[in-house]
């Protein structure tokens, strides 16, 4: 039988991580321990779109590819922001701010029908404090139990959110979940690791954790999944990570993308393992996403 070396014409590398490894490479992962093949991915790509109007980081997002919603967020200076601003496909136009300015704080719904909740009024400073967009107003509603930053968000609209892990006073992560009814928020079951800085997507009662950052500050690539009661560990990322962006529509579908060093990794989930996936144009972290579909 030929070796590889004969086949293909060069040698197997030894390579502690993924980067400078080409589509079609098969190389010895030297920090895992195991040999690896990087397919090809098919049938998924990043395209650049309009800018937002105001650059931001921090920021939160909600809605789908053609209908979007971005609020709040940190400027170059740095400046906190109230700025909320629509997508529709093609571009963006600016609406009425966020009645209370803040960063980093938990969002989930349409763009009709959107909850922002928690985050940072001032460095240091987190608040519980919960505000309903209906398309054309933000409104104050029943604030959190847990004021925190830095957390993960789920849900389907307005009136169906989900708020779990976060910092409540830096540096300790949390692992409180809240659900939200449309009136109040509940206090349900933790996760299971305490983290801040993590992604998450879908619906109160189907949603996904995944990456952050725990009280040792260990960048985290454990993933858990909720069925509406209990958080269940399943399997890890390949890339442990913070500050990334997630979207999905339930705990069998999610997409993860940026990170730890502007990543420009891209990660889905098909309900079982994480898959790599094509690259982003541009590395980034501390961003948004719409969080309808992956």
């Amino acid at each position: 039988m030929a070796t590889y070396k004969e086949s293909v014409g060069t040698a197997v590398q030894n390579i502690a991580d993924e980067d400078g490894v080409v589509t079609g490479q098969l190389w010895y992962d030297s920090s895992d321990s195991e040999f690896k093949y990087k397919y090809q991915a098919y049938g998924n790509a990043w395209s650049t779109g309009n800018s937002l109007n105001t650059a931001r980081a921090l920021l939160m997002g909600s809605g789908t590819q053609t209908a979007a919603v971005a609020a709040g967020g940190e400027d170059a200076s740095p400046n906190y922001l109230a700025n909320t601003e629509l997508y529709n496909g093609t571009s963006w136009s600016e609406v009425n701010d966020l009645g209370t300015i803040r960063v980093a704080a938990g969002m989930s719904g349409t763009q009709t029908s959107t909850l922002v909740f928690a985050g940072i009024l001032a460095p240091g400073a987190s608040t519980n404090v919960t505000e309903s967009w209906n398309g054309t107003n933000w409104t104050a509603v029943n604030n959190m139990n847990t004021g925190r930053f830095y957390l993960g968000s789920a849900g389907a609209d307005n009136t169906a959110s989900l708020g779990f892990g976060g910092d409540p006073s830096p540096p300790n992560p949390i692992g409180n979940t809240e659900t939200w009814n449309g009136t109040n928020w509940t206090e349900v079951n933790d996760l299971n690791t305490a983290r801040r800085q993590l992604a998450g997507c879908g619906t109160n009662t189907s949603a996904l954790a995944f990456a952050g950052e725990n009280s040792g500050a260990a960048t985290l690539a454990s993933t858990e999944s909720w069925n509406g009661t209990n958080w269940t560990d399943v399997a890890d990322m390949n890339n442990a990570t913070i500050v990334n962006a997630g979207a999905g529509s339930s705990n069998s579908d999610a997409l993860s993308s940026g990170g730890t060093n502007a990543s420009a990794k891209t990660e889905s989930w098909n309900g079982s393992v994480w898959t790599e996936s094509t690259d982003m144009n541009i590395g980034r972290n501390n961003l948004a996403s719409s969080s309808a579909s992956n």
